[in-house]
């Protein structure tokens, strides 16, 4: 692989990597670059594990975020190919030694660096009501506690490639976005041909594995907490959201992918003429199953995989992860619950420090928001209401139809097995907007 990619600007930075915006040098493409420095087994093991469900997609559905291209960095300015269906086996080792293996200690020290500033940044996870009206008050948004968030992870079936080991997981989202800053000069990664390169895989000899870089394509509308929210509410735009997100999780169920943190900021819009196209992405946390065989397919197999890892942010999480027992792709079902709410009834909180708001649905305690799982988790027999009585000032969307309102509550049950599965949910998805349509 020859072509040569230009960085152009850094769009996005969290606890994780950076994201740029780059270009195809041969035919000037637009794409995101993402690169992720290999500073920690923890860390090069959710690189992997995104590598391998970002490959198992492919390109096969339009709301699922594409891969172009992966590059194992070596040198200060040398990236090789990965070539596909391959995982780089320097980082393999690392991950399952638990010790990185000949990493440049210059540019591991410098990342780490900004990885504990991000996360001594991060802020308690329970908001004040007031924010709903744009005062920054004070959050009691609880957030896990270092050894949470590291926690180790007990052993879960993958086909990811990896051993089937004890590996400790961050919950936190691997880029969170931040406002778009401009590089200072354009830079070019340059790439060894891949002569050679099947010589050494007999006899490797162990290299200094940088960092890991993926290309992938560009969305220009940015995640979906901006496109939303930059714009005037409008109900067909919300449910064609809807739709395209129930069809994502429907296809990546199929193939046995549970994401595991699903939210606004981890889906992505990319503008067209016909209308905003999201797409799922961020799949650090994702899990690929092997359940009842090699043959085994569809959400009856997959609902019988158990997770134990705590996986998500605050106010997507299921009721069953806040409560840190096992679970199953139904959290997934959940976490989208959440999000369609709050997109059809333009749901929004700020969180302290921040003037941005946020999608997400919550339960008022008094002057205080709690996130919905977290609620239902202390009081599974919790009624919820929706549509929300309790509502922002317009301009707001019209409430949603009663099919879709039921179809929520039964996305936000308290128990599992009540939801639908992702299958059924993007049936009745079409079937609910169809019937609120004809009333």
């Amino acid at each position: 692989m020859e072509e040569l990619y230009t960085l152009a600007r850094e769009v996005g930075r969290g606890s994780y990597g950076v994201v740029f915006e780059g270009h195809m040098a041969k035919t000037g493409q637009r794409v995101a670059i993402k690169r992720l420095p290999c500073i920690s087994p923890e860390c090069i093991e959710l690189y992997l594990q995104e590598l391998w469900v970002m490959r198992a997609t492919a390109k096969n559905n339009p709301n699922v975020i594409a891969l172009h291209d992966c590059l194992l960095q070596t040198g200060s300015r040398t990236l090789e190919p990965l070539r596909s269906g391959r995982l780089p086996l320097d980082l393999v080792e690392s991950a399952l030694k638990g010790i990185v293996v000949c990493t440049e200690s210059q540019t591991g020290q410098e990342d780490r660096t900004r990885s504990d500033t991000h996360l001594s940044r991060r802020k308690k996870n329970r908001t004040d009501l007031g924010g709903l009206f744009g005062s920054r008050t004070k959050s009691r948004l609880r957030t896990k506690s270092e050894s949470d968030v590291f926690r180790c992870e007990r052993q879960e079936i993958t086909n990811s490639g990896l051993s089937r080991s004890k590996i400790n997981e961050r919950t936190h989202s691997e880029i969170s976005k931040t406002p778009m800053r401009t590089n200072s000069g354009l830079s070019r990664l340059r790439k060894r041909p891949e002569a050679g390169l099947q010589g050494e895989e007999e006899n490797r000899v162990p290299r200094r594995c940088c960092a890991l870089w993926l290309v992938m394509e560009y969305c220009d509308g940015g995640d979906l907490n901006h496109y939303l929210l930059s714009r005037p509410p409008d109900s067909q735009r919300n449910n064609s959201v809807v739709q395209q997100l129930s069809s994502a999780i429907a296809f990546l169920h199929r193939l046995r992918i549970v994401h595991r943190d699903l939210k606004p900021d981890n889906v992505l819009v990319s503008l067209a003429p016909s209308g905003p196209l999201v797409k799922v992405a961020d799949f650090g946390l994702s899990k690929m199953c092997v359940v009842g065989g090699l043959g085994a397919r569809g959400d009856d197999s997959l609902t019988r995989q158990h997770f134990s890892s705590t996986c998500g942010s605050d106010f997507y999480m299921a009721p069953e992860v806040w409560g840190g027992l096992s679970y199953t792709a139904q959290a997934d079902i959940f976490s989208l619950g959440v999000m369609f709410w709050a997109v059809l009834e333009r749901i929004t909180f700020l969180e302290e420090g921040s003037t941005e708001e946020q999608l997400g649905a919550y339960v008022c305690r008094g002057r205080w928001l709690m996130p919905l799982g977290e609620a239902l988790w202390e009081n599974p027999d919790l009624q919820v209401s929706v549509p929300m009585k309790a509502r922002r000032a317009p301009p707001l969307p019209p409430p949603p139809g009663q099919a879709l309102c039921t179809l929520l509550l039964d996305m936000l049950a308290s128990d599992p097995d009540a939801r639908p599965t992702a299958a059924q949910l993007e049936c009745r998805v079409r079937v609910a907007m169809e019937e609120d349509a004809a009333q």
